[in-house]
């Protein structure tokens, strides 16, 4: 059970089903996202002429066992062999796995064998009822070649936007020498001129409910395709990494009815934050 929820989580209660918890997983969704239902259709800043990203590079076995090799030691209830097992033994299924991969990338579909997550419920923290739903945050089991084509995706990706200058300037998060630390050197260091010149200063802070989880797929889509200059090939991956996938919750031995998922990104995954 460590393996799948991590030391110091607090398991789902026995009193409570995998059915119910699942239910309200997605009715929280439907909820956050039929309270912003009126919102104004979003504007879209155009990316400079000449800057796309229309495919992704076709990987070398090398590339893979690399990528194998840095993956955690963690695996899951989606995974036929413990990610241990498979370092021992990329060097043999490397040019399998390598196939796979570019031939995926090359026909602008991301494997739909790999859309389907199981969902753990933990509590969220210590001292919250056990017996309701309300209590309980998912998280998100994916398979480990499912991760490890998207990491090497993200690497594509990532090279992609510094190159062409497309991230904000001040975003911190899931970007190489960047971190929490950063984000918060420059707040301070914004609060501490503006004292320094006389103004006030005043801090606010927002947290998003569901912020994953309710990420429309239209509107991301037309934002990379727009903003970010990502077509073709690229663009039909992406659309096919965000579409189509399922979930169901996993509570002991048993397992909920699954759930088709029209928006968000899939927390847990290595692609979908970024």
């Amino acid at each position: 059970m460590d393996v799948l929820l991590g030391r110091g989580r607090v398991p789902a209660s026995s009193s409570i089903d995998a059915e119910t918890l699942n239910r309200f997983f997605a009715d929280k969704v439907e909820k956050v996202r039929s309270n912003t239902s009126g919102a104004s259709p979003p504007t879209f800043s155009r990316v400079r002429p000449g800057v796309s990203l229309v495919a992704f590079s076709p990987l070398t076995i090398d590339d893979v066992i690399t990528a194998v090799h840095r993956l955690p030691d963690k695996s899951s209830a989606a995974d036929p062999i413990p990610t241990n097992v498979l370092k021992q033994v990329i060097d043999l299924v490397a040019p399998f796995i390598c196939e796979l991969i570019n031939r995926s990338l090359k026909a602008g579909q991301f494997p739909d064998v790999f859309r389907h997550a199981f969902v753990t419920p933990v509590v969220k923290k210590t001292g919250l009822d056990a017996t309701n739903a309300s209590s309980y945050r998912p998280i998100y089991n994916l398979s480990v070649l499912s991760k490890l084509l998207e990491r090497l995706v993200v690497r594509q990706l990532m090279d992609y936007l510094t190159s062409a200058d497309l991230l904000p300037t001040l975003q911190s998060g899931f970007r190489a020498a960047h971190s929490t630390e950063t984000a918060v050197l420059r707040v301070l260091s914004d609060i501490l001129l503006a004292v320094d010149s006389g103004d006030v200063a005043a801090l606010i802070f927002l947290d998003l409910s569901a912020a994953f989880h309710t990420v429309d797929h239209d509107i991301l889509l037309q934002r990379l395709q727009t903003t970010f200059g990502i077509n073709d090939v690229a663009y039909r991956w992406i659309r096919s990494y965000l579409t189509g996938r399922t979930q169901c919750v996993r509570h002991g031995n048993k397992k909920s009815s699954v759930t088709r998922l029209t928006c968000g990104v899939p927390q847990g995954s290595v692609l979908g934050p970024m």
